[in-house]
């Protein structure tokens, strides 16, 4: 009997030998899931497994306090808009009430990735009779939500394409949430809708073939210019282009037109460990192409300069991804 028992333990343990180790659960939130800030973790999230993590997703967030629960030890991870970050660091903007925790939540935080976030359409009804920037002066237009980055993202857009427009004495600047604006702007709210979305996003789509559109392109002379590079650099967001034929009832649609789209980081807590970060970045972009393949909305992730637009300091572990392919990482980012 004791040697059959021996055989089963010695059968148990090689078993167990035999079985895959656990994966640890991280927690990460992102926005709503219609968003690229709530697409890319949800997507992502299916292949971190096989580097040994199991992401919890939470959607629907408002990211500037995700970043501070980041901060803070309460989150492993979160999806960080650089302006918000910035803001962190200052003790400013929706910070100021608690600009000391902030500041010493923002120190806590290290990036891992970044990824594009919405591009913002500048859409007029193609029978409104605005055809030209200039024609917005005394109209009403959509910037964003009450509070976050995304209005003086917008503000700074349409005081570049108009030559220096300023919300209340050219034009009367909207605030409503996301969630209401398509709505309000179909029953008429206001005259430009300035609307977050990725490039081929069906809600654009539905809104060209319900009534025809004109994105409102930036003028090429402005994307070359020196302001529109400090709007930039000042606002942490990047150049994108609506290519021509994208939504079916676009009037203008013939050619590619100039947007902006916002910046997002992988935020994660500095105490995160150097292998999981590691891990976890090269997940990222190992699976890229599959995750490109599984939502179309993903395919203008561009890993060409991976740090434009960020501004928090890159995590050792993912660090030592980056030096591993040879990317050079901004020494403004480079972790103290």
């Amino acid at each position: 009997m004791f040697k059959t028992l021996r055989v089963i333990g010695v059968a148990v343990a090689c078993a167990s030998a035999a079985l895959p180790a656990q994966s640890e659960t991280l927690s990460i939130e992102g926005a709503g899931s219609a968003s690229l800030a709530g697409i890319v973790p949800q997507t992502w999230a299916q292949f971190t497994s096989d580097a040994g993590y199991d992401l919890q997703v939470s959607l629907g967030q408002a990211l500037t306090r995700s970043a501070m629960k980041v901060g803070a030890g309460q989150l492993d991870l979160a999806v960080v808009p650089p302006p918000a970050y910035g803001a962190m660091t200052r003790g400013a903007g929706p910070y100021a009430q608690a600009a000391d925790q902030a500041k010493t939540f923002a120190a806590n935080m290290r990036m891992l990735f970044t990824f594009p976030g919405g591009s913002f359409h500048p859409i007029v009804w193609a029978d409104s009779g605005i055809e030209r920037w200039e024609d917005i002066r005394g109209k009403r237009v959509y910037i964003g939500p009450p509070a976050g980055a995304a209005t003086d993202q917008a503000r700074g857009m349409v005081h570049e394409a108009t030559g220096g427009f300023e919300d209340g004495p050219d034009y009367e600047g909207i605030r409503l949430p996301w969630e209401a604006s398509s709505q309000a702007f179909q029953d008429g709210q206001f005259d430009m809708f300035i609307m977050s979305a990725a490039i081929g996003q069906q809600s654009v789509q539905e809104l060209s073939l319900q009534r025809d559109i004109r994105v409102l392109g930036v003028p090429e002379e402005v994307v070359a210019g020196e302001g529109w590079a400090a709007y930039l650099a000042d606002q942490s967001v990047r150049t994108d282009v609506v290519p021509a034929g994208t939504y079916q009832g676009q009037v203008n649609g013939d050619a590619d037109q100039h947007i902006m789209v916002t910046v997002m980081m992988m935020g994660a807590h500095k105490d995160l460990s150097e292998e999981a970060a590691y891990a976890l970045t090269r997940s990222f972009f190992d699976n890229l192409d599959e995750m490109k393949a599984a939502n179309a909305l993903l395919a203008r992730i561009d890993t060409d300069d991976p740090f434009a637009g960020a501004n928090m300091p890159v995590h050792p572990g993912a660090a030592r991804y980056y030096e591993e392919q040879g990317i050079a990482i901004p020494e403004a980012l480079q972790a103290q």
